[in-house]
């Protein structure tokens, strides 16, 4: 045991120490901190309770792994674990209460005691087929409590998941590695030898490659043709669904974008104690929300970092992180498969009451968010107010000019996926309003950006990923490469940048943090059901379900306003809540009394008459009788509150069940009923030395 303590004490030293120089995921310190005392505890002697301890130390590492588990490969080993917990536990039970013991040599099993005729009876709960059942039972129990349980905003802790290979916890910008690498592509001006399957020109035609977005890259050229292949990039944990941002284009090059001054890079380094980066960006006079999303790579990524507006706080393995005068995060090495950051992002409302009241006076930064080619600008205007002309009241906001050019681009042209490529010099705005009517999906964000700038309101064209599919039993979204888009941001003087998607089949702006999935299993089961439901039936079940909720609103706010309105009416309100509850009580007492009939309805009239004389004390107020308790130590913790008469009535009943129940021998069950009811009689008359302590004793 002296071993075991050193043992135990560097055990402790190491995890102390990991927890001092790792920065990383302080949940994996701790899984391996409780796996070692496990180890290390295994060599002590085998007690009963070491069983116990070794079950709360599975069911602790059993969390840890569920909150790192990023895919549903953990629900098998979570099934096996129930498997094999549901009998250990079992077993547990029966030996503290001494009911069976396992003996290899007779068997199976052999009986503890006598009463028991035989060992299937003495395990019939062991038996497969109650295993089974044991174990459905758990899992749909289990389902259902997952399904209604919310899921709570992200992270709870100050502390957030961040790790990469050990390779990138030093790197650092250098003047060869400041611009963005796409693997996909060659890199504009490059001379090497080209090793992917896409190419990207400054002008002219290009094939896309079939795995990575083109628009990863500080210059992109829009007259590309091809189809990614889906597959799975990101796995992103965060409290809201949102626009994952990556990139943000100002220089519109006739035919694609570009980041003027791309290398024109601020910057950030850490601290070497912290993975923290603090970003100084604008600020939005509108209501924010912090929003912390958790991003992992699940395959190789180019070097750009996908994030909700307004990050504050990045949380990354690498040395340095930069910012480019697009508000562009970039790193000085690609995200590489397995890599994990943490994002802390101030995610402002979409109040469209203020946008529509923002200025209209801005700044001259913002210039080069509105220049165009004069002889563009011109044709792109006049298509932009014809397209305004049609509508049925007069537009006086800039909000209200993008969100209606993003809807009549979405009903007036259409994606095509055929037109041909463009050809040298000739415009892509042009064709796509002029040529063909429509283009691919990305153009339509390049055509109101465009058409914006026309109108001199300061636009860019950004590029991300839409939120993706969400998993509601691992809490993440599953993003693939197919996500990846293009929309238009507008600026609003006070507020910020706010995205516009005119891209025909998508909602006119991204999902943002009014949309949460707290109960977003609970959602995917409802929908689920819905599919296979008569629509008639659909429908049913949502009025009621909406004028439900409705009405808890309604009466919700009218008990609002009837306590905070007054003094009487706050003391009207708490009489209200008092009647209310105790009609609760009186209810659930009921409840529980016909729950309790039905239960000893059961049993076989032995074990219910024992039964009811347990529940008869435990609703008097004597001590209600713990399972781990013989019949014969419940009656010593009741022989300082029962008389001698009550304490020889209990004796009599408990006696009866013992003989009866363990060793078979036939009791009078009319009289043992007949002497438990007397007993009822007595403890309702006399009271007992229970209640008499709590009686003055200038009365007794």
């Amino acid at each position: 045991k002296f071993s075991l303590a050193i043992a135990m004490l560097a055990v402790l030293f190491i995890f102390l120490n990991r927890l001092v120089t790792d920065f990383s995921d302080s949940r994996v310190t701790l899984a391996g901190l409780l796996v070692q005392l496990q180890v290390v505890h295994s060599f002590d002697v085998p007690r009963r309770k070491d069983l116990g301890y070794s079950m709360v130390i599975g069911l602790i590492l059993l969390a840890v792994a569920g909150t790192i588990s990023q895919d549903m490969t953990f629900a098998p080993w979570l099934i096996v674990f129930l498997g094999v917990g549901l009998p250990t536990l079992l077993l547990d039970y029966r030996s503290r209460l001494g009911l069976a013991i396992l003996d290899g040599r007779l068997g199976w099993f052999s009986q503890a005691t006598p009463a028991v005729k035989s060992s299937r009876d003495a395990y019939a709960s062991l038996l497969p087929t109650r295993l089974v059942t044991l174990l459905g039972l758990t899992l749909l129990l289990g389902l259902l409590i997952f399904a209604l349980m919310p899921r709570l905003p992200s992270y709870q802790l100050q502390t957030f998941p961040v790790s990469g290979p050990e390779s990138t916890k030093n790197q650092q910008f250098s003047p060869q590695n400041r611009d963005i690498v796409n693997p996909g592509y060659v890199n504009p001006g490059s001379t090497s030898e080209q090793t992917s399957s896409g190419s990207s020109p400054r002008q002219g035609a290009g094939q896309m490659d079939d795995t990575f977005y083109y628009g990863f890259s500080s210059r992109i050229n829009q007259n590309l043709r091809g189809e990614m292949n889906k597959q799975l990039v990101l796995r992103v944990r965060s409290q809201a669904e949102g626009f994952w941002r990556a990139l943000a284009f100002d220089h519109y090059t006739g035919q694609g974008w570009e980041i003027s001054n791309g290398n024109d890079l601020a910057t950030l380094r850490r601290f070497p104690w912290s993975y923290r980066f603090y970003i100084d960006g604008d600020l939005s006079l509108l209501e924010t929300q912090k929003v912390v999303q958790t991003y992992t790579a699940v395959m190789d990524l180019p070097n750009v970092i996908p994030n909700l507006d307004l990050p504050r706080y990045l949380y990354f393995p690498t040395r340095e992180v930069a910012l480019d005068p697009n508000d562009n995060l970039r790193s000085p090495v690609g995200l590489a498969k397995g890599l994990t950051y943490t994002v802390i992002s101030e995610v402002p409302f979409r109040d469209r009451t203020l946008l529509r009241q923002a200025s209209t006076r801005y700044s001259s930064l913002l210039d080069r968010y509105r220049q165009l080619p004069p002889q563009l600008k011109a044709k792109v205007r006049r298509q932009a107010q014809i397209l305004l002309q049609k509508s049925p009241r007069p537009l006086d906001s800039v909000y209200e000019i993008s969100l209606y050019l993003a809807q009549a681009l979405k009903q007036n042209y259409q994606i095509r996926t055929d037109i041909p490529f463009l050809e040298p010099g000739e415009d892509l705005v042009e064709a796509f309003l002029f040529k063909y009517q429509g283009g691919y999906p990305d153009h339509f964000s390049t055509v109101l950006t465009v058409m914006l700038r026309s109108l001199d309101i300061p636009a860019r064209f950004t590029v991300g990923f839409a939120p993706g599919q969400f998993n509601p039993f691992t809490g993440y979204y599953l993003v693939h490469n197919t996500d990846a888009y293009g929309l238009t941001e507008v600026y609003f003087p006070s507020y910020g940048w706010f995205s516009f998607d005119p891209i025909p089949g998508h909602d006119l702006y991204p999902s943002s943090i009014e949309d949460s999935e707290t109960f977003g299993v609970l959602k995917q089961f409802w929908q689920w059901v819905a599919g296979w439901l008569p629509s008639p039936v659909t429908n049913f079940i949502s009025l009621v379900w909406t004028n439900l909720v409705e009405a808890l609103l309604k009466y919700s706010q009218w008990f609002w306003q009837l306590v905070s309105g007054s003094f009487l009416g706050a003391i009207l309100g708490l009489m209200l809540v008092s009647i209310m509850g105790l009609l609760a009580w009186l209810g659930w007492q009921q409840a529980r009394h016909w729950l309790q009939k039905r239960r000893l309805a059961q049993l076989s009239p032995l074990v219910r008459c024992y039964s009811a004389l347990i529940f008869n004390l435990a609703a008097l107020g004597y001590p209600l009788k713990s399972p781990s308790q013989t019949p014969w130590e419940y009656i010593q913790c009741l022989e300082d509150d029962l008389d001698s008469e009550q304490l020889a009535l209990v004796t009599e009943i408990t006696q009866a069940y013992v003989a009866g129940y363990y060793g078979g021998q036939a009791q009078d069950l009319e009289h043992l009923e007949r002497q438990r009811r007397r007993l009822q009689r007595s403890l309702s008359r006399r009271p007992s030395a229970l209640r008499l302590r709590w009686i003055p004793k200038t009365r007794t």
